[in-house]
């Protein structure tokens, strides 16, 4: 049915549809430090079940942190899984490194994180570190982008099948920076047996990741929208007496996604939530960030003209055309299932023809 329905609408277009130039390579509208993300569904969050009772084993520090009555609002705080809305973005394939961060500073005049004097994490292939929300932002405006939303963030490292890892459904520890397995945190492009299902490394471990959203545990329970979710309106007030340490540790918060080098194993997982105030710069010493912005309207574009040349051509039985057109979409986006599902039926073409 699938053929019969194509190669119906190819026939029509292939009648009716003056015909696409194809002459000339297009220039990509996606940079080379960015990856793609089409619009599309996807989902945030995971149902969780209840904490098992006290079996007699030996909690790690982190789950009885977890355990205290304080944080029984966290530790439910990526419940429930929910679908979400999210047009096309590009996300930076990698973590803002050191010597893109030191550009930023050369250029603009802005203060250095902390930690940049330190041995262990200043390496120009390492993901800066000691940088508060602000400072993140700051860098983002200045490359001409902003940071990702929470659910941009999420849809990176989980793909389209909503993995609890980038790299899939089972934890794999050679597959990222947790735990202190290292002395420090990793370069940027290490791990790329890690890589999401889109082609961002380091979504698990190496360094937590700036968002832009204000946090709130209870915000998945009551989002206002799953179309573009940018996150709570106002922060909230987690606590505390009000002194200026405090407001550091227990005031109004912004998410941070992914993990660190010195975080446990449960922080690498994709839909884990964590948060700081936006103000501090360090969470231990593994707080960093990358980078998103809107995809120009041209690539979904272009996309479109390669799929329907990819159909006009078949109807005309120029299948070796037809599938110059879908390896130009694929070019631009090698995850695009329309896209694949055509190469697919053009390679069943040429083999009958």
């Amino acid at each position: 049915m699938k053929t019969h329905t194509a190669m119906t609408l190819a026939v029509f277009l292939a009648r009716s549809v003056m015909p696409i130039a194809a002459g000339h390579a297009e220039q990509s509208l996606i940079p080379p430090d960015m990856v793609y993300v089409a619009q599309g569904p996807s989902v945030m969050g995971i149902d969780k079940e209840q904490p098992a009772a006290d079996s007699g084993k030996t909690l790690t520090p982190y789950e009885r942190r977890m355990n205290t009555p304080w944080s029984a609002d966290a530790l439910n705080d990526e419940t429930p899984a929910h679908m979400v809305m999210l047009d096309s973005y590009l996300i930076d394939k990698y973590e803002v490194s050191n010597k893109d961060y030191g550009d930023f500073i050369r250029t603009k005049g802005h203060p250095a994180p902390a930690y940049w004097d330190d041995p262990r994490l200043n390496k120009p292939g390492q993901p800066v570190v000691g940088v508060n929300w602000y400072d993140a932002t700051a860098y983002c405006e200045f490359r001409g982008k902003r940071l990702p939303t929470e659910a941009e963030w999420e849809k990176a490292a989980r793909g389209p099948k909503a993995n609890l890892y980038p790299w899939g459904n089972e934890f794999d520890p050679a597959k990222s920076n947790f735990g202190k397995n290292h002395d420090a945190t990793m370069p940027v492009d290490a791990y790329p047996d890690g890589v999401s299902y889109y082609g961002a490394y380091n979504m698990a471990g190496n360094a937590f990741e700036w968002v832009s959203d204000w946090y709130d545990p209870r915000y998945y329970g009551r989002f206002d929208t799953s179309v573009n979710p940018t996150g709570p309106a106002q922060p909230l007030w987690l606590g505390g007496t009000g002194t200026y340490v405090d407001r550091l540790t227990v005031g109004e918060k912004r998410v941070i996604r992914g993990g660190s080098w010195i975080a446990p194993e449960g922080t690498v997982r994709a839909t884990h939530r964590f948060w700081n105030h936006p103000m501090n710069n360090s969470y231990g010493v593994g707080l960093g960030f990358r980078c998103a912005k809107t995809a120009p309207s041209e690539i979904e574009q272009q996309i479109r003209d390669a799929y329907v040349t990819a159909l006009v051509e078949m109807g005309r039985e120029r299948f070796a055309d037809a599938q110059q057109a879908v390896s130009r979409g694929l070019a631009i986006d090698p995850k695009n299932v329309e896209l694949l599902e055509l190469h697919q039926l053009i390679e069943q073409s040429m083999k009958r023809s």
